[in-house]
């Protein structure tokens, strides 16, 4: 039996704004996306055509699969060091902080910068690793330099220390949220059976954490993967990656179409992760429900 046509009418009520927003912001502009890509250069401008060479380049140009290869090692290690700074964090919050009002305060150390600007959070870190920075200075006033060393920024590793601080916030979040929701009487039933703390960590605590793992592995590496702000502040000449080829393909190259093929790419690459770390999450979960 069909719902009554007011609860239709209330249902389509909630649903148009989102669904117009999601069409007119997402779907539309990735449609225009799309047929851009098969467009050709004609310098300075574009042409209307139905061709593959914008892909075949990239596919190609050993200089895009260097990007691609360098976006998703960068992507990669951005999103493990978060983890194995977030979860101890929160672990220890979830825990070992008994009171509340202090377990509050630790949290929102963590999500507090996200109220703070990011271009402001990841220059922060350009002046710490500067020659002037806080770590030359100290590393000068204990006598392990003579004088400033450059190289501490403009590389790969300033801009995955970078990265880790901006995006950390999004890997402490979904892993406080799972932990907090296992049931403190399987631990302390593991206990009574007498199993080890780390037995019952290994065997209780981390199966059950792992949808907030992969939760927060997969914000942190989307958000990785498509950022181009770290390395124009702190990445130097070999911390280019993808987002920052999208950007000078539609800028100084006026190369919409190739630029259009990336962000398609570029696409693909993140709805395959997001896809596949949702089917490894929901395993997760028939496996230890």
């Amino acid at each position: 039996m069909s719902a009554p046509l007011s609860v239709r009418l209330k249902r389509a009520a909630v649903l148009s704004p989102p669904l117009l927003w999601t069409f007119v912001f997402m779907f539309i502009p990735y449609a225009i996306l799309f047929v851009y890509s098969f467009w050709v250069q004609k310098y300075p401008t574009f042409q209307p055509a139905f061709q593959f060479g914008n892909y075949l380049q990239i596919a190609t140009d050993p200089q895009y699969l260097r990007v691609l290869l360098r976006t998703l090692k960068i992507a990669l290690f951005v999103s493990l060091g978060s983890a194995l700074i977030a979860y101890p964090y929160a672990y220890f919050l979830v825990f070992k902080v008994r009171r509340p009002g202090f377990r509050l305060a630790l949290y929102m150390a963590v999500v507090a910068p996200l109220w703070v600007s990011y271009l402001l959070r990841a220059y922060t870190w350009k002046i710490i690793l500067g020659t002037t920075g806080i770590l030359n200075s100290f590393l000068m006033s204990i006598g392990v330099l003579s004088e400033p060393s450059s190289v501490f920024l403009y590389n790969q590793t300033a801009m995955i220390i970078t990265l880790i601080y901006v995006f950390i916030p999004f890997m402490v979040m979904p892993i406080y949220a799972v932990l907090e929701k296992i049931p403190k009487s399987l631990i302390e039933a593991s206990s009574d059976l007498g199993v080890g703390r780390f037995r019952t960590f290994l065997m209780v605590t981390l199966p059950l954490s792992i949808p907030g793992i992969v939760a927060g592995f997969t914000m942190t590496f989307t958000l990785t993967f498509g950022d181009f702000i770290a390395p124009i502040l702190v990445g130097g000449p070999d911390g280019l990656m993808i987002a920052n080829v999208i950007a000078s393909q539609f800028g100084a190259a006026l190369n919409w179409p190739l630029g259009s093929a990336l962000a398609l790419v570029m696409l693909m690459i993140v709805l395959t992760i997001i896809t596949i770390s949702d089917r490894f999450e929901r395993l997760g979960q028939g496996k230890f429900a």
